[in-house]
């Protein structure tokens, strides 16, 4: 860990911090999701810059070290993707491949339909390319569906400020590698279906959540709630929502968001590649949500062999 640099970009009015590591003239980005940070890429980056590559990992704004902007229920996907395009512009770096997981996907995949100059390739951890719109999650999951209750104004902030920001992390740690989609009763909140007496998923250690908490102490959850959460519906100005470039989408067998309705279904009928034509979707046995934390080793494999094919 301690061959990662940390340094910080001036972007869109923003301090972004970046996490880089490895010297190779082919650039990897990735783009961590949430309760992530770029430290949740430590793997995978060290992994990736042994291998000849150059490996950044920013924080999002209002994520970790990087600045919060300054309205942050104001923040869309598209300053996201606003700032990706400011970061590789102030690094002067013409054409990367992206590494994104969870919600990170879509600004990946938003960013190279919209520069596809710019991008070689994407691999996406648990979560594929889906067309940006209205989200229909209240069709078909109760109002305790986590989402649901984060979009809430003022609903997780009450829940998540009963806690300390390591408590916050802690208990979505635990109930996201499980196989089942975090659902609170009608008199419950979402903290609280986490007992604490809980312990931590076996391959994320004490010191993993003490960097974490001490980052989202940092932050706070302001940003984090707005984006992705209250702006899953967010539209974009895009005609033909298609990537043409090579892809690579790593799913865990157990999770648990393939429990969203008809996301299996359109992953494996295929479905997914009317969006990525060139897409190829790799399954690890047991794998949940936090696959590329869990098994590292063979997660860093199938990144490898993707980028090593591409290049």
């Amino acid at each position: 860990m301690d061959r990662i640099e940390h340094k910080y970009v001036e972007v869109n009015g923003l301090k972004l911090h970046l996490a880089e590591i490895g010297t190779g003239s082919l650039v990897v980005v990735f783009l961590h999701g949430f309760p992530e940070i770029w430290y949740s890429w430590r793997h995978q980056m060290i992994a990736v810059a042994d291998a000849g590559f150059r490996a950044i990992a920013p924080d999002f704004r209002g994520y970790g070290l990087s600045d919060p902007p300054t309205e942050p229920e104001k923040t869309t996907f598209a300053d996201f993707i606003n700032d990706l395009l400011g970061i590789l512009d102030a690094l002067g770096i013409s054409k990367v491949f992206l590494i994104a997981k969870d919600f990170g996907a879509r600004p990946a995949y938003i960013f190279a339909i919209l520069h596809p100059e710019r991008v070689s390739g994407i691999v996406t951890l648990g979560v594929p390319f889906a067309p940006p719109g209205p989200s229909t999650f209240s069709k078909y999951l109760p109002e305790g569906f986590y989402i649901l209750r984060w979009q809430e104004p003022g609903r997780a902030e009450a829940d998540f400020g009963r806690l300390d920001a390591k408590t916050v992390v802690r208990n979505i740690y635990i109930l996201f590698s499980k196989s089942e989609l975090p659902i609170a009763g009608e008199n419950q909140e979402i903290m609280d279906l986490v007992e604490p007496s809980t312990p931590l998923p076996p391959w994320f250690t004490e010191e993993d959540l003490a960097s974490y908490g001490v980052l989202y102490e940092k932050s706070g959850f302001r940003t984090a709630l707005q984006v992705p959460y209250r702006s899953i519906s967010e539209e974009f100005n895009i005609t033909n929502p298609k990537f043409e470039a090579p892809a690579l989408l790593i799913m865990g067998e157990k999770d648990c968001v393939l429990k969203f309705p008809g996301m299996e279904e359109y992953i494996k009928s295929g479905q997914v590649k009317i969006f990525v034509p060139n897409l190829e979707i790799l399954s690890v046995p047991e794998g949940s949500h936090f696959v590329q934390e869990q098994f590292p080793d063979h997660v860093n494999q199938l990144i490898l062999t993707f980028l090593n094919k591409h290049c």
